[in-house]
């Protein structure tokens, strides 16, 4: 049964009449009309006994204007429901990483986001990338993604989202070009090209160099990867990036690509968000989102 023919029954029996429930549907009372004589011959019985100028609901009338209350009652909560559930949906983000590569992904995300998520406006806060975690406490971002997991914070919430491996990027005529793979100590003779200083924001040197006491033998900051990847291709450096941050970039064919140590340098990339901020909902769209295309 059609929700009009509901609506037109309640509207009836609480109104006392055609005449009166006319300008509450905003339909002419010979269409009232119609509808109800269509109402009666679907389901096969008298819905109202006319008595004059008084509208009186039958016995079957009486339950099914019953149904006609819960059902367009029902649909009112649900309708008032949704409204508040989107009330949160509209909001700004502010997102910063604190890997330069992962710049190269973000941006064909955010796209997506303003695509899904109109009401969701993104921001890129690159000036956050050396200290990610301390512009989160002071509410200066919203959201980042790092790669190392601190020891827990209360109001912090790490969510692991995907793993990845970074290789050392040498040209074919480096010295160590041949190797099955760079050892950690290699570095200490090595021309490591960066994107940025201090060198305490390079994966590279955070987890693998400075763990076991290494020291590039030069490093030099080259904020764009174009530039980079032509000083290696000059044999002039080497530099540590994951394969996918390099998959918009013609890459030269002498370029090679080595574990770094036997095993590899294995990442972990953690979205981190303030667990008060869980609580709304364009928040919650946004990570649940991003842990859908990434993982």
């Amino acid at each position: 049964m059609e929700i009009r023919f509901l609506r037109l029954v309640k509207t009836i029996a609480e109104e006392g009449s055609i005449a009166n429930s006319s300008d509450k549907l905003f339909l002419t009372q010979s269409a009232l009309s119609h509808q109800l004589r269509e109402l009666e011959i679907q389901l096969g019985f008298k819905v109202f006994h006319r008595v004059r100028n008084n509208w009186e609901l039958t016995e079957e009338g009486s339950e099914l204007y019953k149904v006609a209350c819960n059902v367009i009652d029902s649909i009112a909560d649900g309708l008032n429901t949704i409204q508040k559930i989107r009330s949160g949906s509209a909001g700004k983000i502010k997102v910063s990483t604190e890997c330069y590569s992962f710049y190269q992904g973000l941006p064909s995300f955010i796209q997506k986001v303003g695509v899904l998520y109109p009401e969701i406006e993104v921001d890129l806060v690159l000036e956050a990338t050396h200290k990610p975690i301390l512009k989160i406490l002071s509410r200066e971002i919203d959201i980042a993604i790092v790669t190392s997991k601190p020891s827990e914070v209360k109001d912090l919430m790490y969510i692991p989202v995907f793993e990845d491996e970074v290789f050392a990027i040498l040209h074919q005529e480096n010295r160590w070009a041949q190797s099955e793979y760079m050892n950690v100590e290699d570095f200490s003779e090595a021309h490591l090209i960066i994107h940025s200083f201090p060198l305490e924001t390079v994966s590279v040197y955070e987890n693998v160099l400075k763990p076991n006491d290494v020291t590039p033998g030069k490093v030099s900051a080259v904020p764009l990867t174009e530039v980079a990847l032509e000083m290696i291709g000059a044999n002039m450096g080497i530099t540590c990036m994951p394969e996918w941050a390099l998959k918009s970039f013609k890459l030269s064919d002498e370029l090679r690509f080595k574990k770094i140590g036997k095993d590899g340098f294995i990442r972990k990339h953690y979205m981190v968000v303030r667990k008060s901020d869980m609580n709304k909902k364009y928040i919650k769209d946004f990570v649940s989102y991003f842990e859908e295309e990434y993982r």
